[in-house]
């Protein structure tokens, strides 16, 4: 049984409260399937390896069980960590 449209927002939240009182079957005959990415985030960083190197990563993220993007991450979270204890350490040395 239908008892409203769907909303027309791309607000997250009004979304989430719409969907906690709603059953997707009841819009079946609205739903349109969509090819390209609803969600996108603008502070992706692509990166181009070397094919070597691009293998390696990809074995190292097997072995960890984890996607190359996910190893990346946190290598280059590690290393802004390191970054910002090493620029707190100076200060402090002052």
């Amino acid at each position: 049984m239908k008892t409203s449209k769907l909303p027309q927002t791309d607000s997250i939240e009004e979304l989430a409260k719409f969907w906690d009182t709603h059953d997707l079957t009841d819009f079946e005959g609205e739903l349109e399937e969509v090819t390209e990415p609803v969600f996108t985030s603008d502070d992706s960083i692509r990166l181009n390896l070397k094919p070597r190197d691009a293998k390696v990563v990809r074995q190292l993220a097997e072995s960890k069980g984890v996607s190359q993007a996910e190893l990346v991450r946190e290598w280059v979270l590690q290393k802004l960590a390191n970054r910002k204890r090493s620029e707190q350490a100076k200060g402090m040395a002052r």
